[in-house]
């Protein structure tokens, strides 16, 4: 019995480890690829993150940038 539950604690760790190792891949894939996109930017065009941050916040809706007053829970 404690062989089957060390093996099986074993088995879910690697999965685990191993899905996690996947995340972190793919999130520094991400990180690297929109690093080199704003860089690529910056050098061609001089448009730097901060002009982009507020493009992209120019096209989000407004309730997710409340500035000074902090979130509610509404309980």
């Amino acid at each position: 019995m404690e062989i089957a539950l060390t093996i099986g604690a074993v088995a879910i760790a690697a999965i685990v480890f191993f899905w996690l190792l996947i995340v972190v891949k793919s999130t520094l894939k991400t990180a690297f690829l929109v690093a080199f996109f704003l860089l690529g930017l910056w050098l061609a065009f001089g448009i730097g993150p901060l002009q982009v941050w507020e493009t992209i916040r120019g096209w989000l809706p407004d309730f997710l940038f409340t500035e000074g007053t902090p979130p509610t829970s509404g309980i």
